[in-house]
């Protein structure tokens, strides 16, 4: 992720060919950066939307000509609605784009200032995108092809994504026209935060024994099958927060017993002594919540499938991040195993990205 002082940096090879000579030393790169680390750190705006706002700010207050900015900055556009951009391509943060995508699924949006967000997809990939509510976009639906012009790549911690605001074209396609996207491909996602919960239907599971069939088994019926044996495997389903995303995460068979250090054997032990296998998630909520990794694999729909995990413990939570859980918590209505607000004192809270030390209580 670049550090605000990049951010100031991008911003002002953006800003410079526009500021009058008056102006030019009052917005300069060191006065970009305060500004930046005022917005951030002071009035604690999102970092994905500091760059917008700060830039929001500088071309209101120098009386700058917006419509020659932006003109500006969509003659840098990669892509053209002839000759969209793959999404795999999207890697430059708050680069404008021309893209061609299927609405593979919509989420339900998480505050009233998303209009509509979700996952799109191209052969080349899938990228979250978000359209805000003040941008007033039009509403795009599941399993259409959009031409989707003038939107801007946004990162954070090495995830791309990309957002509709207000100077953005949507054209959709027939579903029998050429442009029509048919296959949507997978691209690796790398997600860095800490457990802040699990969910449910995780740990001790059973699947279905039919040929075929991978059906997690729930009182003793398959939906597709009905009553079954069943056999028995081991999953998480997790929820993986960095402050600003919260990650839901899907870990098979054998990142399960590497993440837990318990094997599909002891697992089924730890149930039979306790005649319950809830035991099993409620071990691997101790063992995991608090703890930061950092996990890889293909975004299918709203999970993250883990293909491959490390736990990177060098940092804590930072500041401010005990009211964020315990508002994610709340909003979810979540009152399962694992964080709670009573618990998260017990938790390391406070991290110096710039000394790299540990601080709080």
């Amino acid at each position: 992720m670049s550090t605000l002082r990049e951010d100031a940096q991008s911003l002002h090879e953006q800003l410079a060919p526009h500021l009058p000579d008056d102006c030019a030393d009052e917005y300069d790169i060191d006065a970009l950066a305060t500004l930046f680390d005022s917005y951030v750190n002071t009035y604690r705006v999102p970092r994905t939307q500091a760059f917008e706002s700060v830039r929001g700010h500088v071309l209101k207050e120098v009386g700058i000509d917006t419509d020659a900015f932006w003109a500006a900055q969509r003659d840098s556009e990669r892509g053209t609605t002839d000759d969209p951009l793959p999404l795999a391509e999207c890697t430059t943060d708050n680069e404008w784009v021309t893209i061609r995508a299927k609405v593979v699924e919509l989420w339900e949006p998480q505050h009233e200032s998303i209009h509509q967000v979700g996952l799109i997809g191209d052969e080349s990939g899938r990228l979250k995108f978000t359209a805000w509510a003040k941008s007033d976009p039009p509403d795009i639906e599941e399993d259409t092809t959009y031409t989707f012009k003038d939107v801007v790549v946004e990162e954070y911690e090495g995830s791309y994504s990309v957002k509709i605001n207000s100077r953005s074209e949507i054209t959709e396609h027939a579903h029998d026209s050429a442009e029509v996207v048919t296959d949507v491909g997978t691209m690796i996602t790398t997600h860095a935060g800490f457990f802040v919960a699990i969910q449910g239907l995780s740990g001790l599971i059973k699947r279905c024994s039919a040929s075929d069939c991978t059906r997690v088994v729930t009182g003793g019926e398959c939906s597709e099958h009905g009553a079954v044996d069943g056999e028995f495997d081991l999953r998480i389903k997790a929820v993986i927060d960095d402050g600003h995303t919260a990650q839901e995460c899907l870990f098979t068979h054998g990142v399960t017993e590497e993440v837990t250090g318990i094997d599909l054997e002891e697992a089924k032990e730890l149930a039979a002594d306790a005649l319950d296998f809830t035991v099993v998630s409620d071990r691997f909520t101790d063992i995991l919540i608090g703890r930061r990794f950092t996990v890889e694999g293909p975004l299918l729909g709203r999970y993250l499938l883990i293909e491959e995990v490390e736990e990177t413990p060098e940092r804590a939570f930072s500041d401010g991040y005990e009211e964020a859980v315990v508002e994610l918590l709340a909003e979810y209505n979540y009152d399962g195993p694992g964080l709670t607000a009573a618990s998260i004192e017990d938790l390391p809270r406070s991290y110096d990205a710039h000394a790299g030390g540990l601080g709080g209580d």
